[in-house]
């Protein structure tokens, strides 16, 4: 049986464009393969913390070191990370805020990119300081963007701090099979986005049908 996480990192209920994308991939998923999970994860609408400095202290620390008040700091952090490593496939909606992601995504990103965990810090290889321990997952990133022109090569590549810190924070963790699809233009002319939210739709649906005929 193969595992599926869905990530919502917007803030919005049923105006959230991201939300309707990750909709559409669960609904499509669990159409092909009934007996399959799917959990799913809020963010944008939840509650995950910043770190703390007593979160800062348990994790610097062996297990068995920690103090019940360091233990209880972690409890968020296990459980988000326990997600992360029972999944197969990760499927995350995000829109995209200045450029860059919502807060409450940084936030979940802090919590579960933990040394011991996730990824093992090595001091010794400065080319090369970290080795994700996350494997065999892959990652389906489901972007929003109020204009188009981001993707590489084109006039607002350089302001996509979207696309590139989650490739990077995936990767610290070993998760590097990682697919894209990006639904632009939310913002600017209404027939050209109804056109591509179409076209996006059916990719989704063809990506989801894909994953599970792979297995």
């Amino acid at each position: 049986m193969k595992n599926l996480l869905v990530i919502n990192a917007s803030p919005r209920g049923e105006r959230s464009v991201t939300r309707r994308l990750t909709d559409l991939f669960a609904t499509t998923w669990i159409e092909a393969n009934p007996n399959s999970t799917i959990v799913h994860r809020e963010v944008g609408r939840g509650a995950i913390p910043h770190v703390s400095e007593l979160w800062i202290a348990a994790a610097a620390k062996p297990a068995a070191l920690r103090t019940e008040a360091e233990i209880n700091e972690l409890k968020l952090s296990d459980q988000l990370i326990a997600e992360i490593k029972a999944a197969d496939v990760i499927v995350l909606g995000v829109p995209m805020f200045n450029w860059s992601i919502p807060s409450a995504l940084k936030a979940y990103l802090d919590q579960v990119i933990r040394a011991n965990e996730t990824v093992v810090m090595r001091p010794d290889d400065y080319q090369n300081p970290y080795r994700g321990l996350l494997k065999d997952k892959k990652v389906y990133m489901l972007f929003s963007r109020g204009n188009a022109g981001y993707e590489k090569g084109e006039y607002y590549a350089h302001m996509n701090f979207q696309a590139d810190y989650l490739r990077t924070a995936f990767a610290v963790m070993g998760l590097t099979d990682l697919q894209e699809i990006a639904l632009n233009g939310s913002a600017f002319d209404k027939e050209i986005y109804e056109q591509s939210t179409k076209a996006v739709h059916a990719k989704i649906m063809k990506m989801a049908s894909n994953e599970m005929t792979a297995w």
